[in-house]
């Protein structure tokens, strides 16, 4: 099903990987048949919860064994993008989880709380599973008062066995309408996490295929780097949906895709 071209894949994670905390298929199975084929891989995925590392030892849980530099996350990316414009020590209010914040305090940021918001100088956001009434409310106060407003993704839904629960964007939403304002995306379906997965491939985007479950992120992110597209239906885009995308390929899952 892969073309003979192909020499890599840039592999979203929820939805063609996991659903929550439950693999999708024999991943072992899976992988071994990627590398038997000879295809290089990396991840680049919106979802910013989780470092690399992090992302990592879950993959070795499942039987695949990579490398902390093959997994790219959105934190990573607006973690750089806010270190294009700001000075180390730069006080930042987060919406988040610890992918967020160890991305930021890596690149020398100072994370603040509800408590000091007031001070920061931008507002991140991302999936916070400890979101609340007061985070929102410093959030929107931040960005009404011109602070610069930062998500990883505006996914409006995030994959789970039991179906779709609301993801980073039906949060930014709220600010937004309280405000007004669009965030800044880091994420897919902006090249950014395109661009850095073929930099960490060192293929070109004709030979490297993007693999994902959300026409609207990863496969307009692949479509507009110029590299082929995979839609996968194992999350959350369906078949009859694909025809306005024009995927290069759907297959029912990456295992399909890749036996």
């Amino acid at each position: 099903m892969i073309p003979s071209n192909i020499k890599a894949l840039i592999l979203d994670m929820d939805g063609v990987i996991w659903k929550g905390d439950a693999p999708i298929g024999d991943l072992a199975a899976t992988f071994r048949r990627i590398r038997e084929r000879g295809l290089k891989f990396v991840f680049a995925t919106n979802n910013g919860t989780k470092t690399p590392e992090d992302y990592q030892h879950t993959l070795a849980d499942f039987g695949v064994e990579v490398n902390a530099p093959q997994i790219v996350t959105s934190a990573l990316g607006i973690a750089f993008m806010l270190s294009q414009k700001y000075p180390r020590g730069t006080k930042i209010f987060m919406i988040g989880e610890d992918g967020i914040r160890v991305a930021l305090e890596e690149k020398g940021f100072e994370v603040v709380g509800v408590e000091d918001a007031p001070q920061a100088e931008a507002v991140v956001m991302g999936i916070d599973r400890g979101i609340n009434f007061q985070k929102v409310a410093e959030a929107t106060l931040l960005v009404r008062a011109g602070r610069p407003f930062y998500t990883t993704n505006t996914d409006r839904t995030f994959p789970t066995p039991r179906g779709e629960i609301p993801g980073s964007g039906a949060w930014v939403s709220v600010v937004t309408a309280a405000t007004g304002v669009e965030p800044i995306i880091a994420g897919k379906p902006f090249p950014y996490l395109m661009e850095l997965a073929l930099e960490r491939l060192g293929t070109s985007k004709e030979e490297t295929l993007v693999v994902g479950d959300r026409l609207e992120t990863d496969i307009a992110a692949g479509q507009a780097v110029g590299c082929p597209t995979a839609l996968v239906l194992s999350g959350v885009s369906k078949r009859e949906e694909a025809k306005e995308w024009n995927p290069t390929i759907i297959a029912e899952s990456l295992a399909v895709l890749v036996a």
